[in-house]
């Protein structure tokens, strides 16, 4: 392969073959625009939705944690911030290697970047899809709509920004992130099913379309979701390439960089 020109890489997603630097992952697709300019805003918007949600929750504190809504959120946050760590930070041209090599921040922001954005797609998809379409009346969990539009709609195109804007590649191989996210969720609902737990209206289960005193029904909603959160991943994994490829003809970059799904 020739000879890459630096100049018009770092708005690719990826160098060939896992040749990334700390550096790609703190620029824009579009090379002359910080991503500052949105993980900022980002940071703040999932900060003011966080206290809002919290100062507004319809059950005790305790339970705030128990949603997979707010688990995703605070994931929102984390990627947002370390992203903007990583952006600010001055990195040297470290390359990644099979071992994964790149510097700790850089490394966590990528796993949350992963989690993130599948993440807050099943988010959506599954309260809207499913939640409230099967689940009858769902007044009670929506005590402000505008604040659940920002929970279950606002957060998936927060996310959506990042994904068309960032540089940085996104992995096939990396599917495992997020369904290891949503599997340690899934283990959370049934220990604390077990243990006796209850949502802040004394019910059993804390999705009524999860309750594991029909473990038949919440398996098939589980196995369901697991499939939908992989086939979001790789829809990330097809709009990075697609980002990749117009920013590479608008740039008329012709050394063949373009994001590798398959690379590690």
């Amino acid at each position: 392969m020739g000879r890459i020109n630096w100049r018009n890489a770092h708005c690719m997603g990826s160098i060939v073959d896992g040749d990334e630097t700390s550096k790609t992952f703190g620029r824009s697709c579009r090379g002359n625009i910080s991503p500052l300019y949105w993980r900022i805003p980002i940071l703040l918007w999932s900060v003011v939705i966080i206290t809002w949600s919290v100062c507004f929750f319809w059950g005790s504190r305790e339970k705030f944690f128990i949603y997979m809504t707010h688990w995703g959120l605070m994931i929102i946050s984390l990627e947002s911030l370390f992203g903007i760590i990583v952006t600010v930070r001055k990195t040297r041209q470290e390359k990644s290697d099979a071992t994964f090599g790149l510097p700790w921040y850089v490394k966590t922001y990528w796993v949350l970047y992963n989690i993130a954005i599948p993440v807050s797609f099943l988010v959506s998809g599954f309260y809207w899809g499913l939640l409230r379409s099967k689940a009858g009346n769902m007044d009670y969990f929506t005590p402000n709509p505008v604040l659940d539009v920002m929970l279950h709609g606002i957060n998936s195109a927060v996310m959506l920004v990042e994904l068309i804007s960032s540089a940085h590649p996104s992995r096939l191989l990396h599917i495992m992130q997020p369904l290891m996210f949503a599997g340690v969720y899934l283990l959370f609902t049934v220990i604390y099913f077990y243990a006796g737990g209850h949502d802040p209206w004394g019910h059993e289960y804390i999705y009524p379309v999860m309750d594991w005193n029909k473990p038949r029904e919440t398996i098939v909603v589980a196995a369901l979701s697991g499939l939908f959160l992989a086939l979001m991943h790789i829809v990330v994994v097809a709009i990075s390439t697609l980002r990749d490829v117009i920013a590479r003809r608008f740039l008329r970059d012709v050394n063949g960089v373009y994001n590798n799904a398959f690379s590690a």
